[in-house]
C-alpha cells in the first residue's frame, strides 16, 4: 500500500539537514519510497494532509523498563528506593500478567508521544515481546540478568538462559530484537557479565546495563582504584555491543575509552535529575564522537515515557551545567531523539527520512497554542511541543496512531485491564506505605 503524506514541514535528519517547508513523502509498504517538494506523485492509495505539521523520523527511546507502570508515583522522594522497596516488591508481586498489561499500557503511552522504537530491560521479557507484536512497535528486549532471585527465576543470573532462549526464538523478527541486559556493574557477578558478553557477541546484538549511575557504585570501584567503565573494559565488555545506560559520573578517561571502543550511551536526563544523581557530561561525549540517544528510564524512575520531556530537560540541564546557552542547538537535540538513538542501537535502516529506509514516521501538529509562531521547527519540537501534539505515528509502514488516537488499542480499556490486575500488587505494596 502506498501512502502519501502531503503539506508537511519535513525534517529528514540526513547528513545535509535537508528540510522541505511544504513537502510530501510517499511510503510503499514498510519503506519510504520518495520524498520532496513540488511535483507530487500521482499514484498512491491514500493521501494524508499534514496541514503544515512537522514530519520527523520516529522517536527512539534507548532505555526503558516499560512494564513498571504499576510503580509510577510510588516513593518518588524516597532515598535508595531500589533496594528498600522496588526489588522486594517486584519479587513479591510482579507477575507475567502484570508485565504484559504494563507493557501494553506503556507502549500505548510511547506511541501517543511519537516513539516507534524502544530498548527494554525487565523480567518476563517474552510477555513484553508479545505486547510489542500486538502494538506494532520495534522493541530491543532484554531479560534482566541479575545475581539475585528475581520474579521469574529462583536462581541468581537466571536471566541468562531466558535471554538466550529469546535470541533463538526471535532471530530475524521484524519487531522484536532480543538483546542481553545485565542489570548493573555492582548487581551482576563478573562471571555473569562475561557470559552476557559472550551471548551478545555470539548473536551480534546489544548488551545494555546501568553504569556509572549510583554514588555507592562509584565509591565501590574507587576503593579498587578504578571506575565502573574501566572495570567493564578490564573484563572485555567495553566494545561496540555495549549500550551503557546513564554514565552520569563518566570521567574524561571513561569517555575516551567509550569512544575508542565504539560503545554507545543511553542518556536518561529525566530520571537522573529527578533522583538528584547529577547531569552526565554529554558535551564531552558528543565531542568525543560517542553515539547517544535519549532514554526515559522506566515509568517509576522518570514517570513519563515521553521523549519530548527528555529533549527539553536535556537542553536546559546541559546548558546550565556548562553555563553555555549555545550548547546543543535544537536541531542536534532532535537528531539525538531520532537518528542518534537509531545509531546508538546500530539501527542503520531507520532514524532518517530517506528512500529505502523504514517507514518510521512521527507527525507533530502545529495548531496547538504553544506551536505558534513557527520560525524554527527544531526549536518548536524541543522547547514548545508536548506529547499531546503528536498527531500521527507510523512504524514499519503501519499507522499506529491517527488523529492523536491509538489504532490497535483503546487506552481507557488498557488502563482498566491493568488497574484490575493490580489488586494483589497494591495489597503487597501496603507494607511499604511509610515509603511510598
Amino acid at each position: 500500500m502506498k501512502i502519501l503524506f502531503q503539506h508537511a514541514r519535513i525534517l529528514t535528519m540526513d547528513d545535509q539537514w535537508t528540510e522541505y517547508t511544504d513537502g510530501w513523502l510517499l511510503t510503499d509498504g514498510k519503506k519510504i519510497a520518495a520524498l520532496g517538494q513540488g511535483d507530487v506523485p500521482a499514484v498512491y492509495d491514500e493521501m494524508i494532509d499534514c496541514r503544515g505539521g512537522i514530519l520527523i523520523p520516529g522517536l527512539v527511546n534507548t532505555h526503558c523498563h516499560v512494564s513498571m507502570v504499576p510503580f509510577r508515583t510510588m516513593g518518588d522522594d524516597c532515598p535508595d528506593r531500589l533496594r528498600r522497596f522496588l526489588f522486594p516488591l517486584e519479587n513479591e508481586a510482579m507477575t507475567p500478567e502484570l508485565v504484559y498489561l504494563g507493557a501494553l499500557y506503556g507502549m500505548a503511552e510511547m506511541l501517543l508521544s511519537g516513539v516507534t522504537t524502544f530498548v527494554d530491560m525487565y523480567y518476563y521479557e517474552e510477555e513484553v515481546a508479545h505486547a510489542c507484536i500486538e502494538m506494532g512497535m520495534r522493541g530491543y528486549l532484554g531479560e534482566t540478568v541479575i545475581s539475585q532471585k528475581t520474579p521469574d527465576s529462583e536462581q541468581p543470573d537466571g536471566g541468562l538462559a531466558i535471554a538466550e532462549t529469546m535470541m533463538k526464538k526471535y532471530s530475524g523478527h521484524d519487531r522484536v530484537r532480543p538483546i542481553i541486559a545485565p542489570h548493573g556493574t555492582t548487581t551482576v557477578s563478573e562471571e555473569a557479565l562475561k557470559k552476557s558478553h559472550r551471548i551478545a557477541a555470539a548473536y551480534d546484538t546489544l548488551l545494555t546495563l546501568h553504569v556509572s549511575e549510583m554514588d555507592y557504585e562509584m565509591q565501590y570501584f574507587a576503593d579498587q582504584g578504578t571506575t565502573p567503565i574501566q572495570y567493564l573494559d578490564n573484563i572485555s565488555l567495553c566494545d561496540r555491543h555495549l549500550l551503557a545506560a546513564h554514565c552520569i559520573h563518566a570521567t574524561e578517561a571513561d569517555i575516551a575509552l567509550l569512544a575508542e571502543k565504539g560503545a554507545s550511551v543511553a542518556h536518561c536526563i529525566g530520571s537522573n535529575t529527578k533522583a538528584g544523581k547529577g547531569v552526565a557530561p554529554m558535551r564531552d561525549m558528543a565531542r568525543a564522537g560517542i553515539s547517544f540517544g535519549f532514554g526515559t528510564d522506566g515509568p517509576s524512575s522518570g514517570n513519563t515515557l515521553s521523549l519530548f520531556d527528555q529533549m527539553r530537560l536535556f537542553a536546559v540541564c546541559q546548558k546550565t551545567a556548562y553555563h553555555d546557552r549555545s550548547l546543543f542547538p535544537a536541531r542536534e537535540i532532535v537528531r539525538a531523539a531520532t537518528r542518534g538513538g537509531a545509531e546508538a542501537l546500530h539501527g542503520m535502516d531507520y532514524g532518517i527520512l530517506r528512500p529505502g529506509y523504514k517507514a518510521d514516521i512521527t507527525l507533530v501538529a502545529t495548531d496547538g497554542p504553544a506551536m505558534f509562531p513557527l520560525y524554527n521547527p527544531y526549536s518548536a519540537l524541543v522547547y514548545s511541543a508536548n506529547a499531546s501534539d503528536v498527531s500521527l505515528v507510523m512504524a514499519d509502514g503501519d499507522i499506529l496512531v491517527r488523529n492523536g488516537q491509538l489504532i490497535r488499542a483503546d487506552l481507557s480499556q488498557l488502563r482498566q485491564e491493568l488497574y484490575q490486575a493490580m489488586g494483589p500488587f497494591n495489597r503487597a505494596a501496603e507494607k511499604y506505605a511509610d515509603m511510598i
